[in-house]
């Protein structure tokens, strides 16, 4: 823990004078009908951090069940119509899309159409959106999530500026010649759910602070979190579970 001290240093506290919303505004742009719970996931961790969490999702739009049940599980932030997503991509700070996306030419079509037309905004590319992105549309303004299997799928030709954190038993942050190495955890963090949370603590850091210390802070703080429950029950907790234990953590670790 003392070797990543200088990251959690740079991350932006809130201010005592500041008011809402200008302590970051993201946007989740997820989901499937397949995997409706993983965008919810990101979305209710990031809300632990910034002031106001955007979420959407192409499937809601054309599915009055899928819109209703995202206004059932999302309370801490506002579910907003796909139709006016352009205008949240514009007026958040930070932008995570992927988690929970199926792979296919929708997805494909999705990703690439906004990260192509958005340049300059703070994107964290995660999830199913990580398996159908073009690799060229990446740049310095961009982190991207994969696990070992993503990475895979991204090949070796990312641009070098863009910041990973590549998921594994040892959490590994890269950008240009930075390498972070991020160890702890436990085979909890197996279970579906745990890095859709990592995914919504990165774009929640993200909002305010910069990629690099956004996600060695935020692959510290979900560990810490996971062994703290390891500690209770053993592997026996889930996703909601570590949102829960990862506000104690921070509290602790990313004091104002």
């Amino acid at each position: 823990m003392d070797n990543l001290e200088s990251y959690f240093e740079q991350i932006v506290r809130a201010r005592p004078e500041s008011r809402k919303g200008e302590n970051g505004k993201v946007l989740v742009i997820g989901g499937s009908q397949l995997f409706h719970a993983a965008s919810f996931w990101s979305a209710a961790a990031a809300s632990k951090i910034v002031d106001m969490v955007h979420f959407s999702s192409p499937v809601i739009e054309n599915n009055e069940l899928m819109r209703v049940r995202a206004k059932q599980k999302f309370w801490e932030g506002i579910v907003v119509p796909y139709s006016q997503v352009a205008h949240y991509v514009e007026e958040d700070d930070a932008i995570l899309i992927g988690p929970g996306m199926e792979r296919g030419e929708e997805t494909r079509r999705i990703v690439n159409d906004f990260l192509a037309k958005y340049r300059d905004k703070r994107w964290v590319v995660d999830g199913g959106a990580l398996q159908e992105v073009n690799p060229e549309l990446l740049n310095e303004n961009m982190i991207c999530t994969p696990n070992a299997r993503e990475r895979e799928i991204l090949g070796g030709g990312v641009n070098p500026k863009v910041t990973q954190l590549i998921k594994g038993p040892v959490d590994l942050v890269i950008k240009g010649s930075e390498r972070v190495e991020i160890p702890g955890g436990n085979p909890g963090m197996t279970k579906g759910g745990t890095g859709d949370v990592l995914a919504g603590l990165v774009v929640g850091f993200y909002a305010k602070s910069q990629a690099v210390a956004s996600c060695v802070v935020a692959s510290t703080v979900n560990k810490k979190a996971s062994e703290r429950l390891a500690e209770r029950v053993g592997v026996y907790y889930g996703a909601g579970d570590l949102i829960s234990e990862i506000q104690a953590v921070m509290g602790e670790f990313v004091k104002t």
